[in-house]
């Protein structure tokens, strides 16, 4: 009896794997190709952003050195062999430091609008927005860099963001949105890490006073002041 079964279990055996032994061939197959595939991805991922470290410490050479033509053609391999890659951002702000130290500043302020554009990465956007903040102050376009960081307050970047628009406050003559902005930044915790906060109180301080503010006369004071005035002494024609 027991011979027998194990000959029924023998035939069950041969049977199920006639009927299904390509599938699980089939399924480790797909599995080992899968696992395959996923380190031939990761391996490649992590080759990639090695390639693309060794440009971009190629580009700050070349940008340390001012070499400006070296450094372009650098950001451009960048740009195209590594796109997905954070060093295309990183690239941009080094090219705009290059650009600025060369005096040229619309290219620089070009090469910042290019991080804010394109990168996926938040702080490195911030990074750019404050510089081409201050560039737009350089170039005396105080109401650009409004535009650039007005409603931009990250946590990390609220005050030195507070700061500059204070500035560019200062620069259109806008004395209390600039004292605002100047007073915001000193209470903001996190401006003692991030800015200078006795340069913050000098600016203040030396904002023009505000000129007060015209009282406006109700209707009964209109009225009072014509009586009065009726009421006072003609000349002699």
């Amino acid at each position: 009896m027991d011979d027998l079964s194990e000959k029924e279990q023998l035939d069950q055996m041969r049977y199920w794997w006639s009927e299904y032994g390509s599938f699980v061939i089939g399924g480790i197959v797909i599995g080992a190709s899968l696992l395959l595939g996923i380190n031939y991805y990761q391996n490649k991922t992590l080759q990639s952003q090695l390639n693309a470290s060794a440009a971009y410490e190629i580009l700050i050479n070349h940008v340390s050195a001012g070499r400006l033509d070296d450094a372009k053609l650098t950001e451009i391999e960048i740009s195209m062999s590594y796109r997905d890659t954070i060093y295309v951002a990183q690239a941009g702000l080094a090219m705009a430091r290059l650009y600025m130290d060369k005096n040229r500043d619309e290219a620089a302020a070009d090469a910042l609008l290019g991080v804010i554009d394109g990168s996926s990465d938040n702080e490195l956007k911030n990074i750019a927005r404050l510089r081409l903040a201050r560039i737009y102050l350089y170039q005396d376009k105080p109401e650009e860099a409004i535009n650039l960081l007005i409603n931009q307050e990250g946590d990390a970047f609220s005050a030195i963001f507070g700061e500059v628009l204070g500035d560019a406050y200062t620069m259109l003559g806008r004395t209390a949105e600039a004292a605002d902005s100047y007073q915001r930044v000193l209470m903001n915790p996190l401006s003692e890490a991030t800015v200078d906060q006795q340069l913050v109180k000098w600016k203040a301080l030396d904002l023009p006073e505000l000129e007060p503010a015209i009282k406006v006369m109700t209707e009964s004071e209109i009225e009072e002041m014509v009586e009065v005035h009726r009421s006072e002494p003609k000349d002699a024609e």
